[in-house]
C-alpha cells in the first residue's frame, strides 16, 4: 500500500478508537465524551480527504459549534435542574459520588447510586427533611440524565458519520 492508504487508514482507526471512547465518555464522569468524539471526527475528515471520500471542512466546524455547546449544556443543566428542584451543590457532589460508586458495582448501578448519593447528601449536610431531599435529589438526576443525554446524542451521531 502506498503512503497515502496507509496513513489513511491509521487515522481512520484512531477516529473510530476515539468515537469508541468518546461514548463511553458521555456516561462516565472525567472523560470529555463529546470533545474526544469530535477528534475522532476532525481525523476521520483527515482520513476521507487522503482516501477520496466526501466531509467537508464545514460539516467538521459544525460539529466542533454542536461540541461547544453540548460541553457548556453538560455543566449549566444540572445545575440548573438541581436549582429548580431545591438541591444543592452537596447533593451534586452526592449524585456524581454516588455514580462513581455505582460504576464499580454494576453498569444499572449508577442511577440507584447516584440518586442515593443525592439524596443522602441533601438529607445529611444539608439537613433536609426526606420529602425535600428526595425532591432535590430527583431534580440533581434528572439534570444529570439531560445532560447525559446530550453528550451521549452528540457522540453517537459523530460515531455514525465517523463510521459512515
Amino acid at each position: 500500500p502506498n503512503a497515502h492508504t496507509l496513513t489513511s487508514t491509521i487515522l481512520f482507526v484512531l477516529a473510530v478508537i476515539l468515537a469508541v471512547i468518546g461514548i463511553i465518555g458521555s456516561i462516565i464522569p472525567g472523560l470529555p465524551g463529546p470533545p474526544l468524539s469530535w477528534v475522532g471526527l476532525l481525523l476521520a475528515f483527515l482520513s476521507h480527504k487522503l482516501g477520496g471520500a466526501d466531509m467537508t471542512l464545514t460539516f467538521v466546524l459544525i460539529w466542533l459549534g454542536v461540541t461547544v455547546i453540548v460541553s457548556i449544556l453538560d455543566y449549566t443543566v444540572p445545575a440548573r435542574f438541581t436549582k429548580l428542584a431545591g438541591g444543592s451543590k452537596a447533593g451534586s457532589q452526592g449524585a456524581l459520588i454516588g455514580m462513581i460508586i455505582g460504576i464499580f458495582l454494576t453498569p444499572i448501578g449508577m442511577i440507584p447510586c447516584s440518586l442515593a448519593g443525592a439524596f443522602l447528601a441533601e438529607m445529611f449536610q444539608e439537613n433536609k427533611s426526606a420529602t425535600d431531599a428526595l425532591k432535590a435529589s430527583l431534580g440533581t438526576f434528572a439534570g444529570f440524565l439531560v445532560g447525559t443525554g446530550l453528550k451521549l446524542i452528540a457522540s453517537v451521531t459523530m460515531a455514525y458519520y465517523i463510521v459512515f
